[in-house]
């Protein structure tokens, strides 16, 4: 109904098709800025909440080739890196276009 909305907005919640997972705290500035940029594209994520919890950290690590910081983001199965990384390929066009992507 308001789509006209989210077009002038640049946000394109029908566009995306990718699976994104993010690792996050609760409480950091950095992960509230990267769920703040996925929800303003129309982003539905998978997060998991680690604060504290050393057995999913060491998970996320794996996964993220030993990067311990959070947040850590994943689109369809592929670590992105954390907000600054987002951020960048957002600057340089290249997050939509990831999150047009089906997965595998």
């Amino acid at each position: 109904m308001f789509e006209w909305i989210d077009n002038l907005l640049g946000r394109h919640p029908k566009r995306v098709k990718a699976a994104v997972e993010i690792y996050t705290w609760q409480t950091c500035p950095y992960c509230i800025r990267a769920k703040l940029l996925l929800w303003w594209k129309g982003v539905e994520f998978k997060e998991y909440k680690i604060d504290g919890d050393s057995a999913a950290r060491n998970r996320m690590a794996e996964r993220a080739n030993g990067r311990r910081s959070v947040p850590q983001i994943f689109i369809n199965d592929e670590h992105i890196g954390g907000c600054d990384d987002l951020y960048s390929l957002d600057r340089q066009g290249q997050l939509d276009p990831l999150l047009a992507e089906q997965p595998a």
